[in-house]
């Protein structure tokens, strides 16, 4: 039985310094309801009080280099990767392998994918010198430790746009702090909430960060309620907030903030290849069930001018039999749900949907069993395949956190004019002209011309948002002396 003190305990970070609070989270596994972790949370009033603060961080990063800072990066991440790092403020250490059972057991991804995940981080954090240069566009990165500089002939000044990043995080995927990681060696501190049921992997990002010699104060780390959210947001000048389009929404036509919301990713067929639907199967499911299907570049939706019943019916024959697996499994494939509520949504979700005429789940009849399933004392959702006539049908655009994907009967000459946004988009075609229309449609976000997943991401083409246009602008400058 576990004592008090034998319970780690995860501090708010305030600038680098451990805070404990009267006030904390029990975070739970999601199969046995042990408690993993007990996390301290703050109200908005002590966020705003240390935001005031923050240029304080931003001097303690600004001592460095961006070259510097680039190294010290590269080490965050081999720490991260292989090392035993602090976890918490009672003498606690954390080894890799420990670090993939807590995340498993509080937020249900295997620990086949959270290795995975865990080696994404990685890349990020060693490969920043091709990651920035992406996004800079080839930039001579000196130039912002000076503040100007001259390339290509050209003056050339920037100028940060915040005094901090603020990020409101999510717990379905841990590669999604991968978006943040160029914030550092870009001089800018970071101000996390971290999801409720995985505040483990900024924690140990910040760790390894610590250790590999970043200042403790460039980092905030608050597990807080909706008024620290929203201070967070609203008072570091930039920020980046991940949920549902009802929880993004209200942040619309904010510039300053980031939305990262459903993906509703999608698969097209144009008319030249549909013939050869079969040779593409894999890369569909590949598409529609790596991660789990927790990535908002999943896919969720397949688009064909026809044979909508022959794909649905060859992915339900590759998806529909997988079953719940033990978390540390192997070939496991299916993401248990701390938020049992989620599940039970998702659920009944497809199935009133199911009751308006023109779908069909193709998994129904390869499945065994019901789609909300439970082993070992976790809830899963088995992988689900609608066909459905039109982009008309409730269904047919839907975006579930687990294996879900629509085909959807939609002649080449509408596709456009029905998607909608799509923020990563796999186009499987050789027709000029179809390629052409695709590259000029405004709402992809990150286009694939031919047989890619989906899920296949490049560090130096982000599929959403720029961070180093996101915290650096460039202005005209003419220097006289």
């Amino acid at each position: 039985m576990s004592t008090p003190d034998s319970i780690p305990h995860l501090p708010v970070l305030r600038l680098g310094r451990s805070y404990e609070s009267l006030e904390k989270i029990e975070v739970k596994d999601h199969r046995t309801g042990e408690v993993r972790a007990l996390v301290s949370t703050v109200n908005g009033g002590i966020v705003k009080r240390d935001l005031a603060k923050i240029a304080s961080s931003r001097a303690a990063l600004k001592k460095f280099t961006v070259a510097q800072l680039i190294e010290l990066s590269s080490k965050a991440g081999e720490l991260f990767l292989g090392g035993t790092l602090p976890f918490g403020d009672r003498g606690h250490t954390q080894t890799p392998q420990q670090y993939v059972e807590t995340l498993s057991g509080t937020s249900g991804l295997p620990h086949v994918m959270v290795r995975r995940n865990m080696a994404k981080l990685h890349y990020a954090l060693t490969n920043l010198v091709e990651v920035l240069n992406g996004l800079s566009r080839g930039l001579d990165l000196s130039i912002l430790d000076r503040g100007y500089g001259e390339q290509f002939g050209t003056k050339l000044s920037f100028f940060p746009t915040a005094s901090a990043l603020g990020l409101v995080m999510p717990s379905n995927s841990p590669a999604v702090n991968s978006l943040w990681i160029p914030a550092i060696a870009l001089k800018t501190p970071v101000v996390i909430k971290p999801g409720r049921e995985e505040p483990w992997t900024p924690y140990r990002l910040i760790q390894a960060f610590i250790a590999a010699g970043v200042p403790a104060e460039a980092f905030g780390f608050y597990a807080t309620d909706h008024d620290g959210a929203a201070t967070i947001l609203s008072n570091c000048g930039r920020a980046l907030i991940f949920g549902d389009k009802s929880t993004t929404a209200q942040y619309a036509n904010n510039p300053a903030i980031q939305l990262h919301g459903p993906g509703w990713s999608k698969i097209l067929i144009g008319e030249d290849q549909i013939e050869n639907w079969r040779e593409h199967i894999d890369v569909m499911v590949s598409a529609i069930s790596d991660n789990g299907g927790r990535s908002c570049i999943n896919a969720s939706a397949i688009v064909v001018p026809r044979y909508a019943a022959e794909i649905a019916e060859a992915l339900a024959q590759k998806l529909g039999p997988v079953e719940p697996t033990r978390p540390d499994d192997e070939n496991a494939r299916l993401s248990g749900f701390a938020n049992l509520k989620m599940a039970d949504f998702i659920d009944n979700q497809i199935e009133e949907g199911l009751k308006t005429p023109g779908a069909e789940d193709a998994t129904a009849r390869h499945r065994t069993g019901p789609r909300k399933a439970v082993f070992e004392g976790g809830t899963y959702m088995r992988p689900t395949i609608v066909r459905c006539d039109s982009f008309a049908h409730p269904l047919a655009n839907k975006e579930f956190l687990c294996p879900y994907a629509s085909v959807v009967t939609c002649a080449q000459a509408d596709m456009l004019g029905q998607i909608g946004y799509t923020l990563a988009c796999t186009a499987i075609t050789k027709d000029p002209a179809f390629i052409e229309q695709l590259e000029a449609y405004p709402h992809i976000e990150r286009l694939n011309i031919g047989p890619v997943s989906t899920m296949k991401i490049s560090w130096d083409q982000p599929h959403e948002g720029n961070m180093f246009e996101f915290l650096w602008q460039r202005r005209s400058i003419e220097r006289a002396w």
